[in-house]
């Protein structure tokens, strides 16, 4: 005897870890701090949507860091879901009517693994951070195990680690910064998303930005009233990594997002520290610089990762603020 597969037979989880499992979720990483996502219920599923009204438009022109931050709260959400026994099966972008409805998910009872319960961990531990990383290098099996969580969500991670992939990254980083720096808009926003106090529900807060302004070659992107005071130092930059694409759409940009994620909580979980590089790709000269001259001018270069051990000096830093669920969450509307 068979069962059709009908709204009340699939299975989903209860509103205590719903509500727990996307409080979790929530904690991933995106530009300056805006979430600019929002979730819906359906019958039994969620739905992952993009928040167009915290776009940056200054910082984020043609909207990629939007969708690379959807992209991983979509991941972290999977990970918060496994964690808590819920398998999430994702339909990226089911809608064609509606380009900001990113996924759908189903769920089906899983038993969660040791892997799972570690990267939700991760989530709780993972922080960007800006401050200069330790000289000891990154042992070699960790950074394949980096590319593996990159590859599993379809995207591609180049490590730039000879001086001929490395400049022209560090290059472009640098003409981003100055190009940026520029824009009257670009200060703007930086004015409007840093500085924060550390309870603001988002924001890059002073509590989690540098005073140096670089590492050795390395440029920093810098924030509104810097409390953590480090001086510029000729090392300490760590390794960059690039996460690349074959295409440049939505559903690239999206799993480009995912992709961030699993890296992050990789090195998390690996006891590295991390923190997201965006700014060489927000400018569409230094984005065509690292396509051409990094990554070999076949893939589309979506996002920079800078990791490295920590200094074993430095403490934890303080959480970011996050909205509340209820201001991210809502019930799906009703189709007639």
């Amino acid at each position: 005897m068979t069962t059709d597969n009908t709204w009340a037979d699939r299975e989903f989880p209860d509103t205590d870890t719903l509500r727990a499992a996307l409080e979790l979720a929530c904690r991933a990483p995106s530009v300056h701090n805006s979430q600019p996502w929002s979730w819906r219920l359906g019958e039994s599923t969620v739905h992952l949507f993009a928040d167009w009204t915290r776009h940056l438009p200054a910082t984020d022109p043609d909207g990629r860091d939007l969708l690379v931050s959807c992209g991983a709260v979509l991941h972290h959400a999977r990970v918060a879901f496994a964690a808590f026994g819920w398998h999430a099966t994702v339909h990226r972008l089911p809608d064609p009517a509606d380009p900001d409805h990113l996924a759908a998910i189903e769920f089906a009872r899983a038993d969660a693994s040791p892997s799972d319960l570690m990267l939700a961990a991760a989530i709780l531990r993972r922080r960007s951070d800006r401050r200069a990383y330790s000289a000891s290098p990154i042992p070699p099996e960790q950074l394949v195990a980096l590319t593996k969580a990159a590859g599993g969500c379809g995207t591609v991670l180049t490590t730039a680690s000879s001086p001929a992939v490395r400049a022209p990254l560090v290059e472009a980083i640098t003409r981003a910064n100055a190009a940026q720096s520029r824009n009257p808009g670009y200060a703007h926003e930086i004015f409007l998303w840093s500085g924060t106090h550390t309870r603001s529900p988002d924001g890059v807060p002073a509590a989690n930005s540098v005073t140096a302004a670089g590492y050795g070659d390395l440029a920093l992107r810098q924030f509104a009233t810097p409390s953590i005071e480090v001086a510029d130092r000729p090392s300490g930059a760590g390794v960059l990594l690039v996460v690349g694409t074959s295409s440049d759409d939505t559903l690239s940009r999206l799993l480009a997002g995912e992709a961030t994620s699993a890296v992050l909580l990789a090195a998390t979980a690996a006891r590295l520290s991390s923190c997201p590089l965006s700014q060489p790709l927000e400018v569409e000269e230094t984005r065509d610089l690292v396509r051409d001259e990094v990554i070999g001018g076949a893939m589309v270069p979506q996002m920079v990762l800078r990791v490295g051990r920590p200094r074993p000096r430095d403490r934890a830093l303080p959480a970011t603020g996050r909205r509340t669920l209820d201001d991210v969450l809502a019930a799906l509307p009703a189709r007639i």
